[in-house]
């Protein structure tokens, strides 16, 4: 489907800044970007209430700060959203084989940055929406919500799911995107899931995205959401997750916990950079690199076997293969928008393209946007600050609020 065809997206606004009006969606989003804060007017909570706020409205202009520079309460700078690796560092590739993109819209991300406008939302923390065990210990899982406030009346919801190479997941991270999608008239739910620090697999963590989006419909009218327009978003390890929540719709296994006479299936499935198959993660790297993300017991292997593992991913066996989303497609999996940077060292280019082709060739609607030279979103921790400015472009999140116009109404 053209992304710039004469459709307009039923609500948001369209890259030239331009505010639109319709009906809403709702979003689940998982993200690696790690931005500067992109606070919202209106009132902002912890604790689950709401409190005024002195914040004003304003989008980065194109520096990435620390979550410190940011302000109190906001995380601005990790997680990294490195896919693997070991107790000996992190697996940056230094080469990286070329992918084929005709089946993709290559982009140049060198526009402006995105910039928020003063409209009213209202923030609430710390809303536990889960309370799941995990080997015996029990954890209250949180979420983060933002409603807009210029209007009244049902409307989408984004539930956005960050990034942390399958170890951490904090869902105060990468607060400018999450206000900017807000400001396009969307609720934005920032969700905490479960990974390998607290001993979870990839199971784990789908089943507590659908808890998140099954608590949310619950509770749609004190948030004033839309329950029949749900989509997920995610980027890096949340892509991930995004992708497998998306490809499982209808699947009920991954249904488990509260508010199970509430659906869990999404409309859309933003995905960016996100792993897939991953025994192919380090395809398109160096011998060196490919060492690292193959290394028996890593992050990426505990997502898959679980705690205490010896194995690897290198092999595709039963288990690795049921953790690939492209395993999971069937006729009810929701529509996908897919992006990669050409230049990703952390996650290989051919993931996302071998599961758009897998998509496509189920007959589900998929586009995949490669970024020319971007890479693995925000790379700070490794001294790199600006690696981060191709995701939060005008022409990069107009894409996504595109989608979300034309696939959820």
């Amino acid at each position: 489907m053209d992304m710039h065809g004469a459709k307009a997206a039923p609500h948001g606004k369209s890259r030239s800044g331009r505010r639109r009006t319709g009906a809403a969606v709702t979003v689940a989003i998982t993200a690696g970007l790690a931005l500067v804060a992109c606070s919202s007017g209106g009132t902002s909570s912890a604790g689950g209430t709401s409190s005024p706020s002195a914040m004003t409205a304003a989008c980065p202009t194109g520096t990435a700060t620390t979550g410190a520079e940011a302000g109190a309460g906001t995380s601005a700078g990790a997680p990294t959203g490195m896919p693997s690796g070991n107790a000996g560092g992190i697996a940056v590739a230094k080469t990286i084989k070329k992918s084929d993109t005709s089946t993709s819209t290559v982009i140049d991300p060198k526009g402006a940055q995105i910039r928020c406008a003063t409209s009213g939302i209202t923030t609430t923390h710390d809303i536990t929406y889960s309370s799941p065990t995990t080997n015996g210990k029990k954890s209250d899982l949180k979420l983060d919500i933002q409603v807009p406030t210029s209007t009244s009346g049902k409307k989408p919801l984004v539930v956005y799911l960050t990034g942390g190479g399958f170890v951490m997941a904090d869902r105060t991270a990468n607060l400018n995107q999450r206000t900017y999608v807000a400001d396009q008239g969307y609720v934005v739910a920032s969700i905490q899931y479960r990974t390998t620090k607290d001993g979870a697999t990839y199971k784990d963590a789908v089943a507590d995205v659908k808890s998140a989006i099954r608590y949310l419909r619950a509770n749609a009218d004190k948030y004033s959401i839309d329950t029949d327009q749900v989509a997920v978003w995610g980027q890096s390890a949340g892509g991930y997750t995004a992708a497998m929540t998306g490809a499982t719709n209808g699947e009920k296994s991954f249904d488990v916990g509260d508010n199970l006479t509430q659906s869990s299936e999404v409309q859309g499935v933003v995905d960016e950079f996100g792993p897939a198959d991953l025994s192919e993660l380090a395809a398109d790297y160096d011998t060196a690199a490919q060492k690292v993300n193959y290394a028996a017991g890593n992050s990426a292997a505990q997502w898959v076997y679980g705690p205490g593992t010896k194995k690897s991913i290198a092999d595709r066996t039963s288990e690795v293969a049921a953790a690939d989303p492209a395993t999971h497609i069937t006729s009810e999996t929701a529509p996908f928008v897919i992006f990669h940077g050409s230049a990703d060292n952390l996650v290989s280019p051919s993931e996302t393209l071998n599961l758009h082709t897998a998509l496509r060739a189920k007959g589900i609607d998929s586009t995949r946007y490669v970024l020319t030279g971007a890479g693995h979103g925000d790379l700070s921790f490794t001294g790199d600050t600006t690696a981060s400015l191709p995701w939060s472009t005008q022409e990069t999140m107009g894409h996504i609020v595109d989608f979300l116009g034309q696939h959820l109404k």
